[in-house]
């Protein structure tokens, strides 16, 4: 494995950016390669042996372009796909995104009452729960499904009134004072996109938890201590990969992740 390889990086669609994004910002010179499989997604609705076959297949052309590391940054393929993509591929570093988002909120929340957001899918797997106690066996985990809230990302609604709607309308009653939780888990890498409309649908006390800058701060950790890390002070890159809409794709990175800078030309692969 070669340090100059890129850091893979797979989501079901543009969401995972937000993954990406945190890499870049906490290892500029790292070279990333995203694929976005826009043409099966939602992965939230899908059995769990469908994500898994998606996922080994996405794995499995990233490894082939060539890949140091791979970062699943699709909750639901963390939840069903994870441990699969680890027994196919035992020498590649692979890192999802409940991991490391459960290892954050067992260490930052005070009472141990915890709440997670997330798609559907990724409830009905109980992923975050199982990954949180196994960390802290105390803890009380809620889980919320949220399904409007990545329709809310992806139309640009991230903010006003709409989106502050939203999120009162599926958060409200489980942080109201009694008994809240005070850590609340971005169960989906849509879901940092609405952090002020969260902030003030709940308030400012509850420790937001963002899976991305979770994972690249795993990410950074396992690197370095496998001398994978980039030297210091290279520019890092970013290729995006579709499977379909590559021009749609391109616009929406654009518009939801400007701190990514000018997005490259995306390529358009067939898995």
């Amino acid at each position: 494995m070669a340090a100059d390889l890129p850091i893979g990086v797979f989501d079901s669609g543009v969401g995972g950016l937000t993954v990406a994004a945190a890499l870049r910002r906490r290892l500029p010179s790292e070279e990333l390669l995203y694929l976005g499989d826009i043409a099966r997604l939602p992965y939230g609705t899908k059995s769990p042996g469908t994500v898994e076959r998606y996922t080994l297949k996405a794995a499995d052309f990233l490894i082939a372009r060539g890949i140091k590391m791979l970062v699943v940054a699709c909750n639901t393929a963390s939840a069903h796909a994870l441990t699969a993509l680890m027994r196919a591929h035992p020498h590649l570093p692979v890192l999802g995104v409940i991991e490391a988002g459960a290892q954050a909120a067992a260490r930052l929340s005070r009472s141990g009452t915890i709440a997670v957001a997330a798609t559907e899918g990724t409830c009905r797997s109980d992923a975050f729960a199982r990954a949180i106690l196994t960390h802290r066996p105390e803890a009380k985990v809620s889980q919320i499904p949220c399904p409007l809230f990545v329709a809310l990302a992806e139309e640009g609604l991230t903010d006003g009134p709409i989106a502050e709607d939203m999120v009162r309308h599926y958060l409200a009653a489980k942080f109201a004072p009694s008994n809240a939780p005070d850590c609340l888990v971005l169960g989906c890498t849509h879901f940092p996109l609405l952090t002020g409309a969260l902030r003030r649908a709940i308030g400012d006390g509850p420790i937001l938890v963002d899976c991305a800058e979770a994972v690249a701060e795993q990410a950074e950790q396992l690197l370095i201590a496998g001398g994978l890390a980039a030297p210091a002070g290279r520019a890092g890159g970013l290729s995006l990969i579709a499977t379909d809409a590559p021009d749609r794709f391109a616009r929406m990175a654009t518009r939801l992740f400007p701190a990514l800078g000018e997005v490259p030309a995306v390529e358009l692969a067939n898995l």
